[in-house]
């Protein structure tokens, strides 16, 4: 199906492709994620769920690729932040990235999806190499790519890569599937008064220092007019809802 700039008709501002619903849609996923309540390594369960999730939005027709963090397995910085070197422990979280992927790429296939993972890290024993013209052309044929690997390049985070990705595959948006409902004015686990915030622009992202993704990853976003939406993943079918065009979670353009 058309994305971003392919000539299919891109509304001139964010809220007007919101409502009217995304033809290609780059999903992040956190590595804890697929933990669930254990809080590390992989729950099949939970993947079950998040593929069921998934399913249901190839089903409707929605061009699709995933991008899933490691965190689950290994986070970078802070392993880096305990005495790894940071170049060495960034890898180990790509690596983990391509673990996830190929468990998320499993369940796809058994429930009848064609699924291809893409690794910005060569390993063509497990997966094809990241090249931009032949994952677009797997988005076309209706697969799911599950890009992993992140940039290929350590102190770039998954949230950067999902991002360049939806930029190169010419995505209508990110969303960001997180624990919270959306973007706050502070930590809702730890701050009783903080408020909802339903829409929101780069700039006051930035300006109030909300953490909705790393300041490259928002950067690269305003710089390419790329909408995010960030909303609660354990909200069932929150993201397929947000891909139809409801309102769900926050906006951020």
């Amino acid at each position: 199906m058309p994305g971003r700039g392919s000539g299919s008709g891109k509304a001139s501002a964010a809220g007007d492709r919101r409502s009217s619903g995304y033809d290609r849609v780059i999903l992040k996923l956190s590595g804890e994620a697929l933990a669930g309540q254990r809080g590390f390594g992989i729950d099949p369960r939970v993947v079950d769920d998040i593929t069921d999730e998934i399913r249901a939005i190839h089903d409707v027709g929605v061009s699709l690729g995933l991008v899933i963090g490691g965190g689950n397995i290994v986070r970078g910085a802070i392993a880096s932040e305990r005495g790894m070197d940071r170049v060495s422990a960034d890898y180990m979280g790509m690596l983990a990235t391509i673990m996830n992927a190929l468990a998320v790429q499993d369940l796809l296939e058994k429930k009848g999806i064609d699924t291809r993972v893409m690794t910005a890290i060569r390993m063509p024993q497990l997966a094809e190499p990241y090249i931009r013209r032949r994952a677009v052309r797997h988005l076309e044929k209706g697969r799911i790519v599950i890009f992993a690997g992140g940039t290929g390049n350590p102190y770039f985070s998954t949230d950067t890569a999902a991002v360049l990705r939806a930029i190169e595959m010419n995505a209508d948006v990110v969303i960001k599937a997180t624990k919270v409902k959306g973007v706050y004015t502070a930590d809702p686990a730890s701050d009783p008064d903080a408020r909802f915030i339903p829409d929101i622009t780069f700039h006051e992202v930035v300006a109030r220092d909300l953490r909705v993704m790393d300041a490259a990853a928002v950067s690269l976003c305003r710089e390419n007019d790329l909408p995010i939406i960030v909303l609660n993943l354990d909200d069932r079918g929150a993201v397929h809802r947000a891909i139809r065009g409801k309102h769900v979670g926050t906006l951020v353009s």
